[in-house]
């Protein structure tokens, strides 16, 4: 009965989240952008002033003041200090931004990635909120002072049919660009049909119930690693020509900023195309904790990897293929035995060999299974055959695929599953 406990009855309502930039071409929108930032910076100032810090095994913990005394103060000094009289509600945007920034600060300043310095705004921005801007068929107003505004149209730009039965939340101005924030909810209902994929430097191999499916992801990391050579020559030309190899520096990265976005495009385009109304499941992957587990060549190799933009094309490209994407935890899912959940230590080479039932396969194969009954469990759900040691029904040890050398045991005699690849075209 515990297991059959629930929170609420109703589900949890999810969004999907588009932003489209347009030119900002409003000379108040300047006016606005500076008086903000001012506002914000006095508040980051304020309560900077008001942190304590806390000495735990060596380390300093940062406490941020956060009761209503304080809000009240912070509201009360911004207010003092807008000089440009901008509407109430930025003050209030203000202190929710000012936290906000602040929280990030003090993540970084524990992990000693930041000084102990108020972590002021350089580089202006404005995020309106619901209550300053009124939507008005396909453009914004939104209000600078009382009875000032300013107006935003999106009426003949390409996206503009796209986000026809959106919703504009929050946009967000910047000096030369604004960003349109647009939300439709999703629907409650999750695809019956599941695809486990487990991430790899040179591929995505993946279990959907009936096959193993190896998608190539090598001329993603070939780009990357050939893009990575040619800014190391750069960065040793700057080191004595700063001017050229700083201009060279920025036509390389931009080149290899559009030409990653376009292949990753590709290959979710790709996937979405063959998993149509599926879930599609991958690990949440830490990259930061695999460098300071992981040797300087494999730190090198890692940060060739796009695993997590991928993930976020997927998320919000999943909607258009009735597809949903969830990430999992990945512990233990490339060392543990799909069939029995034996975990063995640090696997080596490409085939996994069970200790307890003698259970082999291909080491990524097994990892994407794992994944898969790891998705399953959150339902309560088996696959039929792996918690059971005497039978497999739905996975056999591939022979042939990477130039394995694995042997049938037992009642796999005989069996044999589906392996394809693809690669982006």
């Amino acid at each position: 009965m515990k297991n059959l406990r629930i929170k609420t009855f109703q589900p949890q309502t999810q969004y999907l989240h588009i932003t489209y930039i347009i030119k900002n071409n409003q000379e108040k929108s300047k006016e606005l952008i500076k008086a903000y930032t001012k506002l914000l910076n006095k508040g980051i100032q304020y309560l900077f002033k008001k942190i304590t810090i806390i000495h735990v095994k060596k380390t300093n913990k940062i406490l941020l003041p956060k009761n209503k005394n304080t809000y009240k103060e912070l509201r009360k000094y911004l207010i003092n200090q807008n000089n440009y009289n901008l509407a109430k509600h930025y003050i209030d945007q203000a202190i929710h931004d000012t936290y906000s920034i602040l929280e990030s600060w003090k993540r970084k300043y524990e992990k000693k990635k930041a000084k102990f310095k108020p972590p002021l705004v350089k580089k202006g921005y404005v995020r309106v909120k619901t209550t300053l801007r009124k939507v008005e068929g396909k453009s914004v107003r939104i209000t600078v002072k009382p009875y000032e505004y300013i107006t935003y149209s999106w009426d003949k730009t390409w996206f503009s049919k796209r986000v026809e039965d959106f919703e504009l939340t929050e946009p967000i101005i910047k000096e030369d660009k604004v960003h349109l924030v647009f939300r439709k909810e999703l629907p409650t209902t999750t695809p019956l049909e599941v695809v486990a994929f487990d991430s790899n430097l040179f591929s995505l191999d993946g279990y959907d119930g009936e096959k193993f499916v190896m998608v190539s992801t090598k001329q993603l990391y070939s780009l990357k690693f050939i893009m990575q050579e040619k800014r190391s020559r750069v960065q040793s030309l700057a080191s004595k020509k700063f001017r050229v190899g700083r201009r060279l520096l920025n036509k390389y990265s931009h080149r290899e900023r559009n030409r990653v976005n376009d292949l990753v495009h590709k290959l979710a385009n790709l996937i979405l195309s063959l998993y149509n109304n599926h879930v599609l499941v991958f690990e949440k992957l830490n990259k930061e904790g695999m460098f300071k587990d992981g040797s300087d060549s494999l730190s090198r190799k890692l940060s060739r990897t796009v695993w997590r933009k991928l993930v976020g094309v997927l998320r919000y490209k999943a909607f258009f293929y009735n597809c949903r994407v969830v990430e999992v935890d990945p512990y233990l899912t490339s060392r543990s035995c799909p069939r029995c959940g034996w975990v063995g230590s640090r696997m080596v080479g490409r085939t996994f060999r069970c200790g307890r039932c003698g259970f082999a396969l291909d080491r990524q194969f097994s990892a994407s299974l794992n994944i898969f009954k790891r998705y399953l469990k959150n339902f309560n759900l088996r696959m039929w055959g792996f918690s059971h040691p005497e039978r497999v029904s739905g996975v056999i040890p591939l022979m042939g695929g990477r130039g394995m050398s694995v042997r049938d045991f037992g009642e796999l005699q005989g069996s044999r599953i589906e392996y394809k690849i693809y690669e982006i075209q």
